[in-house]
């Protein structure tokens, strides 16, 4: 008698302790998961000449040099562009995870370009579904200025400036696309009619396709919301290649739009596909 009632006991606290257990596990499988952000959707921190919205981590400091060589179609006369070159040369370092801070020096109008870049949200997986990030850029124009030919010029009118909102998804590993709708403000700009506007509103659009480990295919075209279009200024269109060597990101790029500073590539690409000049040249980050 005394062994079937500890017998008994015996089982009734184990059905306790299981039940307990599985209570246990219920309240833990109804514990929300912390959502992890997703991946970069760039390698680069361009698409090709426009900002992607990847970014440097705190502390992080990568030098960048550009070139655009001159118009592919002049051949051997200008050595395929290797004489008429533009140049960008600068630095790029993550205040914090969220905010980047740049600073560059292009040959074209010797301009001095500072850029001010911020996360305001992440994609998350099974979250939200965009990565968006603020980017504004201020434009120095370093050229001289003769003052008999210029009298009313005024140091003012050497700036100008960018406001900038991109807006990305990562689909997959291998697809990634990116809208920017961009505000530019010149002081300086031609006033002759149809050529050049003192403010002007662009959409960009880009893309990611990754076709190997490490190596991807990026497009991008930016349309003018107000353009005046005549034989001059054109809305850019730009093809290239990401290519990851490890210690740093080499991109390759082909576009109508020689000039490297946003103001200018954004709004005054000179060049055309179908029949026009076409530059080639690259990106190159290193990372310190």
């Amino acid at each position: 008698m005394k062994l079937s009632k500890m017998a008994g006991s015996a089982l009734l606290l184990i059905a306790f302790h299981t039940a307990s257990a599985q209570d246990l596990m219920s309240e833990l499988d109804s514990v929300p998961k912390q959502k992890e952000i997703t991946a970069s959707a760039f390698k680069g921190l361009q698409v090709c000449s426009m900002q992607s919205t990847k970014m440097t981590n705190k502390n992080e400091w990568y030098f960048l040099v550009s070139h655009r060589f001159g118009d592919l179609k002049e051949g051997i006369n200008n050595f395929f562009g290797f004489d008429n070159a533009l140049t960008k040369i600068g630095g790029i370092y993550g205040v914090t995870n969220w905010l980047n801070i740049s600073l560059a020096r292009h040959t074209y109008n010797k301009t001095f370009e500072a850029g001010l870049k911020y996360r305001l949200a992440n994609q998350m997986e099974d979250g939200f579904p965009v990565t968006i990030v603020g980017y504004n850029t201020l434009d120095v124009n370093g050229s001289k200025f003769d003052k008999a030919l210029y009298p009313n010029f005024k140091q003012s009118n050497r700036l100008a400036y960018s406001t900038q909102l991109l807006i990305s998804r990562k689909f997959s590993d291998a697809i990634s696309l990116e809208v920017v709708p961009v505000y530019i403000h010149k002081n300086l700009y031609d006033l002759q009619p149809g050529t050049d506007k003192k403010d002007q509103f662009v959409v960009g659009m880009g893309g990611r396709c990754k076709i190997s480990k490490r190596i991807s295919f990026n497009l991008e075209y930016a349309a003018r919301v107000n353009p005046e279009e005549h034989e001059y200024y054109h809305n850019p269109l730009t093809a290239g290649f990401d290519i990851d060597t490890g210690g740093h990101v080499f991109q390759l790029v082909f576009s109508n739009a020689q000039p490297m500073n946003d103001i200018a590539y954004f709004t005054n690409a000179t060049g055309k596909w179908n029949g026009g000049s076409v530059y080639f040249g690259f990106n190159l980050y290193r990372v310190f």
